[in-house]
């Protein structure tokens, strides 16, 4: 039983749920492995924070309720909304839609009215029965806001245009005409209900709600790659009505303050990814944690940073195994629920960001005592996964198709029992072939045990070898030359010619053949002239030497005929 962290800045975080796998398992691997889990005791002991906390695919959104004890989510596949309730730990319902959900509001204190945007350019009412109301957008939507004093449902899409919902009317009222290409993000300001448009040509443009006209915009202050401004791609108010923070989609956050035209912070995200969550961290959260600054929550489909607004120091920093698609900060505590392409929905605790919520004050007691670091162990170490070309190779190609062959990617999976089996059949000779290899290798283990008179020269760049030994040879018999200086420099090196023998880091260059010092080189020749002239020097002496030696046995010759000619005269 254990809880995984890491200590990044050194900040805990504790994974609290949510598997380490970045994709889903198949669900033969999946049935099978719970039933082997179901013995584990360290499994069956695990913290589960809520019960059926996924997805059958991935998650897209993720928010909690004004009241604090519900949490809302959508993901695929199929299509679904799912509520989670706080005070019993568990999914409260599940509720199936036609079309992937984009994004979706909150409109009461709880869980039963809330508005979903969705694929297909649907807008629908939902209340805790059912879907109640569902209308069309002229185009496709990318946000949604809600503007509480006029009930208006603001929907920002394709279009230049920011089409207007009134759940009080109940019909669509005149849209806000925008000077920008798209609509990308949709907020509303808490404090003073400041519209806020994030556009598709990296501005920002200002609404006031109150004359429904266009007070002000704010230009990009980030230059993308081809020159162009990067496209806004999230947008957060701060709850003092003052503070905005603004995501781009080259991964840059920008902090303004409304009262000044240009940003007092910026900030890169450093994977050249869209910003998708922005939330500020006021200093209040957790009183028990001395904040001395706000922090500001920003999240990519790689990353989770933290980092102070007013300095820009990082606070920490979280890498979900799966792609990041929302981040929801429970409210008042230090817990993060992460919804991402993944099917089940992460969780972490920081505990110096917030304490635990009342619904989870377990955690305060269980992070340190459950904390652990060991190793993850593979779901697939049962198996084996081989290609087709393998599979032709060990005789199995005919079970393409049978339940013995699960198929998955660009291969399939089989029983390690069955590969092994397989590939013993299809090369018997193997263990004979491995019992010599073994054999060979304990006479060579043998062989170099023995206590030898002469040293071994080793097979590559023996010459430097020989070359070495010959200095240290020199030195311990006394083979020195006059002179204190010359005796000093013949000990340097004896003792650089021990250390390069015997220092373990210059074992390959007399082990492995890529270290072979060729002489032959041109470049070999050119780094050492000297050595090149004397070996053609000792090449001359030898071939002289050869020369002489032949000419004394010409002449012995010619003596010895010369020898048995006068004593044939002598008879």
């Amino acid at each position: 039983m254990g809880l995984s962290s890491t200590n990044a800045n050194n900040v805990k975080v504790y994974t609290v749920s949510g598997s380490s796998l970045s994709r889903k398992l198949p669900d033969w691997l999946a049935r099978r492995k719970r039933r082997e889990l179901q013995k584990d005791i360290e499994w069956t002991s695990r913290v589960e924070l809520l019960q059926d906390f996924e997805f059958p695919e991935a998650s897209m959104r993720i928010k909690t309720t004004p009241d604090g004890n519900f949490c809302m989510a959508t993901g695929v596949y199929k299509p679904q909304i799912r509520v989670f309730e706080f005070a019993d730990l568990s999914m409260k319902f599940d509720r199936h839609t036609d079309n992937e959900n984009v994004d979706f509001v909150i409109l009461s204190d709880d869980w039963t009215k809330s508005v979903h945007l969705q694929s297909d350019r649907a807008v629908e009412f939902h209340n805790e029965g059912q879907m109640h109301y569902r209308v069309r957008t002229p185009k496709f939507g990318r946000s949604l806001a809600y503007h509480s004093p006029s009930c208006d449902v603001l929907v920002g899409g394709a279009g230049n245009e920011v089409f207007r919902i009134n759940i009080d009317q109940g019909r669509f009222m005149t849209p806000l005409a925008t000077q920008g290409s798209g609509v990308n993000v949709v907020r509303v300001n808490p404090a003073h209900q400041l519209f806020g448009f994030g556009m598709e040509d990296g501005g920002v443009e200002f609404w006031d709600p109150r004359v429904r006209t266009r007070i002000g915009s704010l230009p990009s202050h980030v230059g993308g790659q081809d020159g162009a401004a990067p496209e806004v791609s999230s947008l957060a108010f701060r709850q003092d009505g003052l503070g905005m923070a603004v995501g781009t989609a080259s991964g840059h956050v920008l902090l303004y303050d409304l009262r000044q035209a240009r940003p007092w912070q910026i900030k890169d995200q450093r994977f050249g990814l869209p910003v998708k969550t922005l939330e500020w961290l006021e200093p209040s959260r957790g009183v028990h944690i001395e904040a001395p600054e706000a922090r500001v929550l920003s999240a990519d489909a790689r990353s989770i940073k933290l980092w102070g607004a007013t300095s820009g120091k990082p606070f920490t920093a979280i890498e979900p195994p799966a792609a990041v698609n929302d981040v929801c900060v429970v409210p008042d505590s230090g817990l993060l629920l992460v919804a991402g392409e993944a099917s089940e929905l992460q969780s972490f605790f920081i505990p110096q960001l917030g304490p635990a919520p009342k619904w989870a004050s377990f955690l305060e007691n269980l992070t340190e005592e459950m904390e652990t670091t060991s190793q993850q162990h593979s779901v697939y170490d049962d198996y084996k996964f081989v290609v087709p070309r393998e599979l032709e190779a060990l005789g199995l190609s005919h079970l393409v198709g049978t339940k013995v062959l699960k198929p998955y990617m660009h291969g399939f999976f089989v029983d390690l029992r069955l590969y092994e089996r397989a590939k013993a059949i299809a090369n018997p000779f193997a263990y004979e072939e491995y019992k010599m290899r073994r054999v060979e290798e304990k006479l060579a283990e043998a062989r170099e045990s023995r206590i030898r008179a002469t040293t071994k020269l080793p097979k590559v760049n023996r010459a430097l070898a020989q070359r070495l030994l010959s200095l240290q040879k020199a030195e311990e018999d006394g083979e020195k030359r006059a002179g204190g200086r010359q005796r000093k420099k013949a000990k340097a090196a004896a003792q650089t010619a021990g250390a390069v023998l015997e220092d373990s880091r210059f074992r390959d260059m007399f082990a492995d053949p890529d270290f072979e010092v060729n002489v032959e080189a041109d470049e070999f020749k050119q780094l050492h002239t000297t050595s090149t002239k004397r070996q053609q020097k000792e090449a001359a002496r030898r071939r002289d030497e050869g020369d002489s030696s032949d000419e004394e046995v010409d002449i012995r010759q010619m003596a010895l005929q010369d020898g048995e000619e006068s004593d044939d005269y002598a008879f």
